[in-house]
C-alpha cells in the first residue's frame, strides 16, 4: 500500500514543530478525515519541519485544514506545502504535474484497499515500524504482504494491524526479527480501540526525521 501525498510545514523553530506534533497527537475528530485503518495520516518531524503523509489528495487536503485550524487557534504562521510522489522520478513534485494515468491507477488501488479493510474489519491494535529508508520500507511492506500481513505504508513508515494486545506484541517481536537493521518497532492500541471513550485520532505520530 503506497503513499502518494505529503504536506510539509516549515515552522520558525523546533519548539513550534514539537507543539504542532503534540496537538495533532491529542486532536479529537473535529474534521472529516476518514477513520478507516488504511487512511491513517502519518506525522513525522525533522527539526523545525513537520511532515504529514497520506494516501490520497483528499486526505491530504483535509489534513491541511486541520493544521491551518490549529495554527489559527495558536497564532502560528504556517504555509503547508502539498507534494505528490512521482515513482518514476523518485522525488516529490507539484501535484498538478501528476500524470492522469498514475492518478487513475492509485484510485483503483485505494478502492481495493477499502474492500480488503471491510473484509478484515478494524484492527484494535497496531504495530508501528519506522524504517531507515523509503526503499527499505517499500521492500519490507512487500515482504509482509507476501507473508499475509498487509501494511499501510507512508514514506518510510509502516502500520500493521493486529486483533488484540497479545497478537500485537507477538507480531512486533516477529517484525523486529525480520525488519532491516536500524528499524524501530513498537506495538500499541489504535484509536479504534479507544473510540468508545473519545473520538478517534486519525493521525499516527512518529518521531525522528521526515522523508
Amino acid at each position: 500500500m503506497n503513499d502518494d501525498w505529503r504536506l510539509q510545514i516549515d515552522l520558525d523553530d523546533e519548539g513550534l514543530a514539537g507543539s504542532l506534533m503534540e496537538h495533532l497527537d491529542a486532536r479529537e475528530l473535529e474534521h472529516d478525515l476518514s477513520d478507516a485503518f488504511q487512511d491513517r495520516v502519518i506525522v513525522s518531524r525533522d527539526g523545525a519541519q513537520v511532515f504529514l503523509y497520506t494516501g490520497t489528495r483528499d486526505q491530504a487536503e483535509s489534513a491541511r485544514g486541520v493544521v491551518v485550524s490549529l495554527a489559527q487557534e495558536h497564532n502560528w504562521t504556517v504555509n503547508p506545502k502539498l507534494k505528490h510522489w512521482h515513482p518514476a522520478a523518485e522525488e516529490w513534485e507539484d501535484p498538478d504535474a501528476a500524470v492522469e494515468g498514475d492518478a487513475a491507477e492509485h484510485e483503483e488501488l485505494i478502492a481495493t484497499e477499502h474492500e480488503e479493510t471491510e473484509e478484515r474489519g478494524h484492527p484494535e491494535f497496531e504495530v508501528r515500524v519506522d524504517l531507515p529508508s523509503r526503499h527499505e520500507a517499500e521492500r519490507f511492506a512487500q515482504r509482509l504482504q507476501a507473508e499475509g500481513l498487509p501494511a499501510v505504508r507512508r514514506a518510510k513508515y509502516l502500520l500493521v494491524g493486529a486483533a488484540d494486545e497479545d497478537a500485537a506484541k507477538v507480531l512486533a517481536e516477529r517484525i523486529k526479527g525480520e525488519a532491516p537493521p536500524g528499524s524501530e518497532v513498537r506495538a500499541e492500541g489504535t484509536w479504534q480501540a479507544a473510540y468508545a471513550e473519545r473520538p478517534a485520532n486519525p493521525f499516527a505520530i512518529f518521531g525522528g526525521l521526515g522523508g
